[in-house]
């Protein structure tokens, strides 16, 4: 199912480009997981029987098979360890399943060899002790590497192969088990015919147990004079052997399981927990204990493989679902932007030209004062200058003509940088406030539709240029250089002042002749024309940069036009396409893992039934009792989609009070007969639903808390970022103590998933789920309907939803404005409550926030304060 999955991944990364990629890397598996689960897909389950010495795994193997097919005692000939202490000769051996009996030698994994055996002489019983061996005399390093294959016609070996591992002296244990720590899962069996492990098998087994991340079941061997098994059985019971302590110590055995005498443990584990290791020392009741722990060993193999599935199913759906929330919010937020970047910088500009239109005699004063106030310091800087480029004598001789304009120039150059940054200065304080209140703003707005707008690189240039035309026009950051129009007016009028200064004689060079150069400039200035041309230069260039600004957003909002079209269409393909299939993936999986861990529920009697399904009480599942199951047979892909999704929204949610808990799903291929596949809910079973409790009868403060509880449950849903549309009398339950929970969710789902269908209830549908433009104050509305028959307390419908003949005419007069009827015995609060709740303009309704406490306070004031003949009065509407 898995390589599905990426498939459809793929076609997400094409639309959305290299940034999802990086974004979608999430949904695959890391390398260890997939090998895991690639492994655990192909992998055939082994007995790997192992053991202090052969006798021991021989002896185990005969109980296996139940027949003597390895010999023992004195005909297996010299124990592993002879007396002149010579060595272990016994070679590996594997047992595998066929239709007629024979042996033969091959090596592992590769071929079988061509050799004469002495089973090939003759009827047999046992395998001839000469088969087992390897020969002294053979030289073939094949032959010496060989293993014995045994192939049997026996129902063990159908379900799976035996291997017998040889003493370590024949063969290493880290080779023997070469071939089975790859595509198996091994059951292993460690045979003990001895009180206790030497350091030899300990190590070895410390060997094995990082090889093979596998529980052990040790096997204690009867002794060859078995003593009598109920009194062993007995002293069992009354204290651990010897074996027991030591294996407990080694971390083999866990403490917290006792063990009954058979080896068996006494308490059934969590079928969810990891499987342990286990010892046997009641013989005779081996089965007991060798059944449960392989089953245990192989279902803990498939239920990882269930999670790693799921957790990359549920990764890759939640990463649609957080996209489709991006991209709803990108197509609400971008033309948002464009807009607000469009208003505020037209206001900008307005403002602008305002001042400059405003300002021109305000800053003709402001020069005339910044002459007036800089005259004195201006004619002191002048006096004191020191020429550049020009040699003046110190007695201040006279010098040419031409020296004598240069020094003219460099006084009133000093004159015009000095009034430049004073005016521009005060010129900048005057639209300071404008800067802070719209440029930060319109720079941020613009660099977020830069970022959202990646695909090609004119479009970046594009806003970059806008960003540098936004600064230039509305920094003001007015600075008279060379260039400017306003300081060529100066220049002009200097040319002027020079031209009228004749010189009959060159002048001398001194203070009093600089500063009365300096002084001429002074006077010369005229305020108002400097004023005129400043704030002339200034709506040209505003006037420009408008212009300029305007054909940049224009070009930016073209390119963001197609990219939100390119998003429309893949948010409504993650939608309808991408999240439903592998929320149906998810769905399967998780089912999958349930029916491993906990099988199929049982059906009980029948609770209900409804629109879209069947309810069963189900007794227990999954160690949780009692169940309610409901049961849902979808008729087409997109019914099998929905649900999956429902589950998968519902299966996501941190567990709540105030909603029911679903425990788990099994998908039954054997409903109704095997003539239709059903999705079986297994959930927490309440007392009953609200509108069986309201026929009952409920006191005015029980449904009170009522209305509190499903205001809890509807708050947490949609901070989860959930919708229920379809909040119902029947969709409500009540405990015992008459407290509430929201249960149903099969039209939950996030806004951004939605797709505009019209869902729920017709008496408890809002206005606007008949546009398929709706947000979750449809919650809100259906609220109010089921305030109002919380405040009748009766299941009687509203006298404007009874006359209505058909769903098409309760549809229609709601969208007029019909809503149910006000009661004399309602409390003004309540119906004020109510009205707000149902009110056609979505935008009107309150807050659940708000809602909330006005609840409490109703409650506290009707039920608690006294109020007798309110209290009464709502109390006999029931």
């Amino acid at each position: 199912m898995w390589p599905k999955t990426r498939q459809g991944n793929t076609r997400l990364t094409e639309g959305q480009g290299e940034g999802k990629e990086r974004q979608l890397s999430c949904i695959s598996f890391p390398r260890h997981e997939e090998e895991f689960l690639q492994s655990s897909v192909g992998s055939a389950p082994y007995v790997l029987v192992l053991g202090q010495d052969c006798a021991a795994r021989y002896q185990l193997l005969n109980c296996l098979l139940g027949e003597r097919l390895l010999p023992l005692g004195p005909e297996a000939g010299e124990a592993c360890e002879g007396v002149q202490g010579t060595a272990c000769k016994r070679r590996k051996l594997c047992f595998t399943h066929g239709r007629q009996t024979r042996l033969s030698l091959a090596l592992p994994g590769q071929y079988e060899l061509v050799h004469q055996l002495a089973a090939h002489c003759g009827r047999w019983d046992t395998v001839p002790r000469e088969d087992l061996e390897i020969q002294e005399e053979c030289e073939d390093p094949a032959h010496r590497l060989a293993e014995l294959e045994i192939t049997l016609h026996h129902p063990l070996l159908q379900e799976a192969k035996i291997i017998v591992v040889p003493c370590s002296s024949v063969q290493p244990i880290e080779k023997a088990l070469e071939d089975s720590t790859e595509n198996v899962v091994p059951i292993m069996l460690y045979a003990i015919n001895q009180e206790t492990l030497t350091a030899g098998h300990v190590s070895e087994l410390m060997t094995v147990k990082e090889m093979l991340p596998f529980p052990f079941c040790f096997v204690r061997m009867p002794p060859a004079q078995p003593e009598d098994s109920s009194e062993h059985g007995r002293r069992l019971e009354k204290e651990k052997s010897p074996l027991h302590k030591q294996l407990l110590s080694l971390g083999f055995l866990s403490a917290s399981m006792g063990n009954c005498s058979c080896g068996a443990p006494s308490q059934t584990p969590s079928l969810a927990a990891k499987p342990q290791s286990v010892l046997g020392e009641a013989f005779e009741r081996l089965h007991r204990l060798l059944v449960p722990f392989a089953r245990q060993v192989l279902q803990n193999q498939q239920v990882e493989a269930a999670n790693l599935l799921n957790g990359v199913h549920c990764r890759c759906l939640d990463l649609f679902i957080n996209q489709a929330f991006d991209m709803q919010r990108d197509l609400q937020i971008t033309p948002r932007r464009l807009e607000y970047t469009r208003e505020k910088e037209g206001e900008l500009f307005t403002s602008l030209m305002a001042i400059a239109n405003r300002k021109q005699e305000e800053m003709k004063e402001m020069i005339v004062e910044t002459l007036s106030s800089m005259k004195e310091q201006l004619l002191e800087d002048a006096a004191n200058l020191k020429f550049t480029d020009i040699i003046v004598a110190t007695n201040g001789e006279p010098v040419t003509s031409k020296d004598i304009k240069s020094c003219i120039h460099q006084i009133q150059e000093l004159i015009v940088v000095r009034l430049n940054q004073a005016v521009a200065n005060k010129l900048i304080s005057s639209v300071n406030y404008l800067r802070e209140s719209f440029v930060g703003t319109l720079e941020r707005c613009l660099n977020s539709l830069e970022k959202s707008n990646m695909e090609s690189s004119v479009h970046n240039i594009t806003s970059n240029h806008l960003k540098q035309i936004l600064n230039a026009a509305y920094h003001v950051e007015v600075t008279f250089h060379s260039g400017s129009s306003v300081t060529r007016l100066v220049w002009e009028q200097i040319k002027q002042i020079i031209q009228r200064i004749t010189f009959v004689n060159p002048p001398a060079i001194t203070p009093e002749w600089k500063r009365k150069v300096a002084q001429d400039a002074i006077e010369s200035l005229s305020a108002a024309k400097l004023a005129k041309s400043i704030c002339s230069q200034f709506r040209t260039r505003l006037n420009s940069s408008h212009d300029a600004f305007a054909a940049s957003l224009r070009q930016l909002e073209e390119g963001h036009t197609g990219r939100l079209e390119r998003t429309e269409d893949l948010w409504l393909r993650v939608r309808k396409d991408h999240a439903p299939r592998l929320a149906r993936l998810s769905l399967e999986s998780r089912s999958l893992r349930d029916v491993l861990l906990h099988g199929k529920p049982k059906l009980g009697r029948e609770l209900g039934r409804g629109q879209y399904g069947v309810v069963y009480l189900c007794d227990s599942w999954g160690g949780r009792y009692p169940c309610a199951l409901k049961s849902v047979v979808p008729p087409d892909d997109k019914h099998w989609n929905d649900l999956a999704l429902e589950f998968h929204y519902t299966r996501s949610l941190p567990k709540h009070e105030r909603l029911v808990d679903l425990h788990g799903s099994v998908i039954d291929h054997t409903y109704g007969g095997g003539s239709s596949i059903a999705v079986l809910l297994i959930m927490e079973r309440l007392h009953r639903d609200l509108y069986t409790g309201l026929k009952a009868g409920l006191s005015l403060k029980e449904r009170l808390q009522i209305a509190l509880d499903v205001v809890e449950g509807i708050r947490f849903l949609h901070g989860q970022g959930l919708l229920h549309r379809d909040i119902k009398l029947k969709n409500v339950l009540l405990d015992k103590q008459n407290r509430a929970k929201i249960t149903d969710l099969g039209f939950c789902k996030p806004e951004a998933m939605m797709s505009g269908s019209i869902v729920g209830t017709p008496i408890h549908m809002a206005p606007e789920l008949f546009t398929g433009k709706y947000d979750n104050s449809v919650d809100v509305y259906a609220f109010g309907i089921l305030f109002w028959y919380l405040c009748t307390g009766s299941v009687k419908l509203p006298e404007a939803f009874e006359k209505c003949s058909s769903k098409d005419q309760l549809w229609n007069n709601v969208k007029k404005g019909a809503r149910p009827e006000r009661l004399a015995s309602f409390d003004e609060e309540c119906w004020q409550l109510m009205e707000a709740c149902w009110n056609g303009d979505p935008s009107q309704r309150p807050l659940l926030g708000i809602v909330e406490p006005r609840l409490q306070s109703i409650t506290i004031r009707l039920c608690n304060c006294g109020s007798d003949q309110k209290s009464s009065s709502m109390e006999d509407s029931n």
